[in-house]
């Protein structure tokens, strides 16, 4: 009589699809990339698994071993932003800079991470509309972590007499917007620019992210302090 080993051996032969998956490598990163795009082009509700498993050029099945459902596949994404952008501004808020050079830094931060991430600035944007109806808590924990830190900065400068005091999330509404309008708006701009406004398509976002700054120290620096 064969052994159970024998008899489990020729089973797993008879039923190949009993043999545990292993993903290819670099399938995460590919289900990242495509629901990225997918989630920025139709938002939640209207992004579409099977779409995500095509641009990864993967089965459905995959999604699923990676990921718990297509929410924590979407909260996976916000995350990575919101993540990346509280640890680099709490790197700026801890060093020796002065308010301004901070407010600069935070303000930088914010553009790099949105540039380094075209989907997020349409991502976001959507999310915001449904009232941040598909965020976590430890998302919603690294937003109010971000606006603490902006806060600090604030209260940095109004402590020594160079800031006034105002509400962070006025500022931060002030600083964000526009950034991410800049960079979500990058096609359309293109479009724009052919239909008569010169250098629409053009600008630099160091020109940008200068600008936001400029606009932020008038508001802080202006009135009693």
């Amino acid at each position: 009589m064969p052994s159970t080993a024998l008899r489990s051996r020729a089973a797993s032969l008879r039923h190949p699809r009993r043999r545990a998956a292993v993903p290819p490598e670099g399938t995460r990163e590919r289900l990242l990339a495509g629901a990225a795009a997918e989630f920025a082009a139709r938002g939640f509700a209207g992004a579409s698994v099977d779409r995500i498993a095509r641009a990864a050029r993967v089965n459905k099945a995959m999604i699923y071993y990676h990921f718990a459902s297509k929410a924590a596949l979407y909260r996976e994404i916000l995350g990575d932003m919101f993540r990346a952008v509280c640890a680099r501004v709490r790197a700026v808020a801890d060093t020796d800079r002065s308010p301004e050079d901070k407010l600069l830094g935070f303000t930088q931060a914010i553009a790099a991470e949105a540039r380094a991430r075209p989907h997020f600035p349409p991502t976001w944007f959507r999310e915001i509309a449904e009232g941040g109806a598909h965020l976590d808590a430890a998302t919603l924990a690294d937003i109010a972590q971000i606006i603490a830190t902006l806060a600090a900065i604030v209260e940095e400068g109004a402590a020594a007499g160079r800031f006034r005091r105002i509400n962070p999330l006025v500022v931060h509404g002030g600083i964000v917007a526009p950034i991410l309008l800049f960079f979500a708006s990058e096609r359309l701009r293109a479009r724009v620019e052919k239909a008569g406004i010169p250098r629409a398509a053009q600008i630099d976002p160091e020109e940008v992210v200068a600008h936001v700054h400029r606009v932020t120290l008038a508001v802080l620096q202006q009135g009693p302090k």
